[in-house]
């Protein structure tokens, strides 16, 4: 099984790579925001999750709405504990490449971090942004309650309307269930924070995302589910 291939089936759990139970070293603050990268957090802040290419500059995107406490990178949705980088991109993890970002609720709607999500990259390609293909570059929603769920299976419907009117294609964005969280390797966080120049293939990318004027209600504090 070789690293280099760009595997777009994700592996049984049978198949994946064994991992390991070592957890990835966590640098100890983010270096724009300076807050925490591991917690504890703020009492009432939530939590978002999202996959939408390379998570460097879906981590960018993500951190600049007004009311994010912290963001981080890593990996989720596949089977093997505590992945590297060389073995997610070899196909052979199932993950994903995933940022997480802990918003104060009273400063931020859920509905902004969908909008940069929908806007953001195309929602059209599956395992594949622009050049960027494998199965880490899955689109995907990653909800931690009902009212996150609701939110963004409504979302999705009305960005496929306007994708329909604007002449562009169906939506393979995936929403799913949050599930244990990897941390990836200290030199991803902020990546594009500490090289401003470098790759990054997110953007403004077809037609804006009207948000429905609605907010998700704080409910109850939302937890990261622990990976190690």
């Amino acid at each position: 099984m070789a690293f280099g291939r760009k595997a777009l089936q994700i592996p049984s759990p049978a198949e994946a790579l064994p991992g390991r139970s070592e957890s990835m070293p966590v640098p100890e603050a983010h270096l724009v925001l300076g807050t925490q990268l591991r917690g504890p957090w703020p009492e009432g802040h939530r939590f978002a999750m999202f996959g939408m290419g390379c998570f460097w500059g879906t981590e960018k995107f993500l951190a600049r709405v007004p009311g994010v406490h912290s963001s981080f990178v890593g990996y989720s949705g596949g089977h093997t504990p505590n992945p590297t980088y060389e073995e997610v991109c070899s196909g052979l993890t199932g993950h994903n490449e995933v940022a997480v970002v802990v918003y104060d609720p009273a400063k931020a709607s859920y509905e902004d971090f969908l909008k940069v999500f929908w806007e953001n990259h195309d929602p059209t390609q599956w395992m594949r942004q622009g050049n960027d293909i494998g199965t880490q570059y899955r689109s995907e929603i990653y909800w931690f309650d009902e009212e996150q769920r609701e939110a963004a299976l409504r979302s999705r419907e009305r960005y496929q309307r306007a994708l329909r009117e604007a002449g562009y294609g169906e939506i393979v964005t995936e929403i799913v269930p949050v599930g244990p969280f990897y941390y990836a390797e200290p030199y991803h966080q902020q990546y594009l924070a500490r090289f401003p120049r470098g790759y990054c293939n997110h953007g403004f990318c077809q037609v804006a995302y009207e948000a429905d004027g609605s907010r998700v209600s704080p409910g109850a504090r939302a937890v990261l589910p622990a990976a190690d």
